[in-house]
């Protein structure tokens, strides 16, 4: 059975790998100066990690989910997350990195914003694909972390590191947000398949079974993790995931209520919904008046 490895510090992750520890609650990793390392293990962490893969040097995964990254990949893992790492015998990992703990960022405006940065919450073959240009700005953002860190600590440290984190990932949103973009047709596969798996869902048992769906139900038949799919729909159609389910609920509503004689609470259970006056606040917000206005007007 492979090790659990609690990663909760700064000193936790760099003597696995021989590194220096120069401040307690962030580290710029250089992987490629390590002197030891596991070869097989599951790390649980309890700090923020980024990594820029020179190359790739063995399988990273989630549960039983292989992480799809390549050379000149960022790979990133947030508080919580649990991956497990498997490098063949006499492969040194190759890898620049940033870790940080979240104490460092408790009441500082990179604190409030983080949880915009998805990235870190993502669970399966998400990884970010960088050009050669992109992958030298995060370089030059790390390099920068670095400098700060070889500097003496003064009062200005610690605003001056959290503010250079935060460019490095803004930096990194801009990526993503960018192979959102390049990787249209890949996304629009995944729209249509998530079209699919609604008129399904609805065609089939699943709403008197299990009720409503959830993002996580799509998300999981694709394989991608929520807030990856969340962030993917919401770019390529500007509604949310949870509203594009809303907005198929009441289609199905409206096709029920002009082709039947079902009542209002009929085509509720129909749909999934616990309580009948569910279907009504949710219709009324979407289409602007209750079932039964709407079937009388039409």
């Amino acid at each position: 059975m492979e090790e659990i490895l609690k990663i909760n510090s700064m000193d936790d992750y760099n003597k696995l790998f021989g590194l220096e520890t120069r401040h307690p609650l962030v580290s710029v990793v250089d992987l490629s100066q390590a002197t030891r390392w596991p070869t097989q293990a599951v790390f649980n962490y309890g700090i923020y990690a980024l990594f820029l893969k020179d190359t790739k040097c063995g399988d990273i995964r989630y549960g039983r989910q292989l992480y799809d990254y390549q050379d000149g990949t960022i790979v990133s893992f947030g508080p919580g997350q649990i991956a497990g790492i498997n490098m063949p015998s006499g492969v040194r990992p190759a890898a620049h990195g940033l870790l940080f703990h979240p104490d460092l960022i408790r009441g500082t405006a990179l604190g409030q914003e983080i949880r915009n940065y998805t990235f870190f919450s993502y669970e399966a073959n998400e990884a970010l694909h960088l050009s050669e240009e992109e992958r030298q700005t995060i370089m030059d953002c790390l390099n920068k972390i670095q400098a700060e860190l070889e500097h003496a600590i003064d009062k200005h440290s610690r605003r001056l590191i959290t503010a250079n984190i935060g460019v490095l990932l803004d930096y990194c949103l801009r990526f993503y947000d960018r192979q959102f973009v390049t990787r249209n047709q890949q996304n629009n596969d995944i729209i249509v398949r998530f079209e699919r798996l609604l008129d399904e869902y609805f065609d089939g048992p699943m709403p008197q079974q299990a009720g409503l769906p959830s993002v996580k139900y799509f998300a999981d038949k694709v394989f991608l993790s929520p807030n990856y799919f969340g962030d993917m729909i919401r770019k390529q159609t500007g509604k949310t995931a949870s509203e594009y389910i809303q907005t198929k609920v009441i289609e199905r509503a409206k096709e029920n209520l002009l082709s039947s004689d079902k009542t209002m609470s009929e085509i509720a259970y129909d749909l999934g919904f616990q309580y009948p006056q569910h279907l009504s606040r949710m219709f009324k917000r979407v289409a602007g008046c209750t079932p039964n206005e709407f079937r009388a007007q039409n």
